[in-house]
């Protein structure tokens, strides 16, 4: 191996930016555990886990099936 190597001359990759995007996403205390437990039983980082469950989630066109109530109003 040479103790110095000369890279001035490279150039970026162009297809780096399209692999993945950094984003800062809010999640709460218990998702995380889950998914850190999963991490070490299948020793993948658990924030790959989270993505490859975005992942198929969005590749299947899985949708979260939420119902609202409608707010109480408080009578005067």
């Amino acid at each position: 191996m040479k103790a110095h190597y000369d890279f001035s001359a490279a150039t970026k990759n162009p297809y780096a930016k399209r692999l993945k995007q950094s984003v800062t996403i809010r999640l709460d205390t218990s998702t995380i555990a889950y998914f850190k437990a999963l991490a070490e039983e299948t020793a993948l980082p658990y924030q790959s886990l989270i993505n490859l469950y975005l992942r198929d989630c969005a590749g299947t066109g899985r949708r979260l099936a939420m119902s609202w109530r409608p707010a109480r109003t408080r009578a005067s």
